[in-house]
């Protein structure tokens, strides 16, 4: 059906590329004269543009020789100059939309058109990358750019951060760049590169702190999200928490890895991987009560077992659902989660609703006591809070 209406009505992405056609032209008639300029003049427009945005101006008004400016520099600096379909892409991300490009098209590098136009406002650009390896890589990478542009560029890790310094001499070859900084002065600068759980987890932590000072992050005005379709769709609805520690009784939990561990897939508990569920059967019910010390004639459902049901659907769950080296490691007594999407250890952070607690107990190790949930959010209503939100992906049709 939507070949049909392709063929009849065209690609309704078709009529909207158009509409940013005239930007190709606009920067183009501008090559020659960037290409005379100094690279100090170059870096001087920065200061240039920003007083007309003063002015009146709009981001819309100057971004013509913005994107010439940035493709002029990425040719001095790293040797690369963008063609004219990647400055469309620019000129996508710069409206709010997601630009499709597939691997190997230059997405980091049709990025910096939006991204250095956007930073002109003053107001902070992020841009979210798939990992902390990249968030690094991208910062040192095209921070070469954005210096010569007369921007400051930052990159934060999960314990620290990073601002871009050409005199910087670092002892990794590769990043030698970039120059540990505070938090707070990572997202002070134009651009910050980072992972969607560090920004995330700073937005949360930033509402938890008693002075306003202690707080890093400044207002959310614009972000690219490389991968969004993975962020915004696949890990939509992904909460970020932050918890802390309950009192909690922790004989229940190895009481339950035991019970559990003496039923039968199939017979006692069927199991649903696609939703993650554990469900008993009959039989799986009346060999948990026996078990359990329940007696005859009552069930573990009722009122006044209801404390005990939590323990059973947590353990169930933890010894028919988890895996360990697949879903979550034990290093030295802790179990420690492992990011599905990413493979990466998860350091200090634990499953919820005492799922955590029940997987130590199944693995032997010592049960921690239980999180309450002091902030979360999702990834959705996260990026939601941000002014103008734009993204790339290589799979944007199939995901539509």
């Amino acid at each position: 059906m939507r070949t049909l209406f392709t063929k009849l009505f065209g690609d309704p992405n078709e009529f909207s590329i158009k509409s940013f056609l005239p930007i190709v032209d606009d920067v183009n008639a501008l090559e020659d004269e960037m290409r005379a300029m100094s690279d100090l003049d170059l870096k001087l427009l920065a200061d240039e543009f920003r007083e007309r945005l003063d002015a009146g101006e709009t981001l819309d008004d100057i971004m013509a020789e913005s994107f010439a400016a940035t493709r002029e520099v990425a040719r001095r600096t790293i040797g690369q100059r963008h063609y004219d379909v990647q400055l469309i892409g620019g000129a996508v991300l710069h409206s709010g939309k997601i630009a499709e490009m597939k691997t190997g098209e230059g997405k980091t590098l049709t990025a910096t058109l939006a991204v250095a136009l956007n930073a002109l406002s003053g107001r902070g650009v992020h841009v979210v990358t798939v990992n902390d390896y990249l968030a690094k890589r991208d910062a040192q990478w095209m921070g070469q750019v954005y210096f010569a542009l007369g921007l400051s560029v930052a990159s934060i890790q999960h314990e620290e951060a990073f601002l871009y310094d050409p005199d910087w001499e670092g002892p990794d070859e590769r990043l030698r760049h970039l120059r540990p900084v505070e938090r707070a002065e990572a997202y002070q600068a134009d651009i910050t590169y980072g992972t969607n759980n560090e920004f995330g987890f700073d937005y949360l932590r930033d509402n938890m702190v008693s002075e306003a000072p202690r707080c890093v992050q400044r207002e959310l005005a614009y972000a690219i999200v490389d991968e969004v379709d993975n962020i915004l769709i696949d890990e939509a609805r992904t909460p970020l928490i932050i918890s802390g520690q309950a009192e909690q009784a922790t004989d229940r939990y190895y009481q339950f890895a035991q019970i559990v561990r003496q039923l039968r897939a199939g017979k006692d508990y069927e199991v649903e991987l696609k939703h993650k569920a554990a469900t008993l059967t009959d039989d799986g019910i009346d060999r948990v009560e026996q078990l359990a010390g329940i007696p005859t004639g009552e069930s573990i459902f009722d009122e006044r077992y209801i404390d005990l049901t939590h323990y059973l659907e947590q353990a169930l769950k933890a010894h028919a659902i988890f895996q360990l080296d697949r879903d979550y490691i034990v290093r030295d007594g802790e179990v420690i989660i492992v990011d599905e999407f990413t493979g990466r250890m998860m350091l200090g952070r634990r499953y919820s609703e005492g799922l955590h607690q029940a997987i130590e107990a199944k693995e032997g190790v010592r049960v921690r006591r239980q999180n309450v949930t002091l902030a979360t959010i999702t990834f959705q209503n996260y990026f939601r809070m941000y002014d103008k939100l734009a993204g790339m992906t290589g799979t944007a049709k199939e995901e539509a």
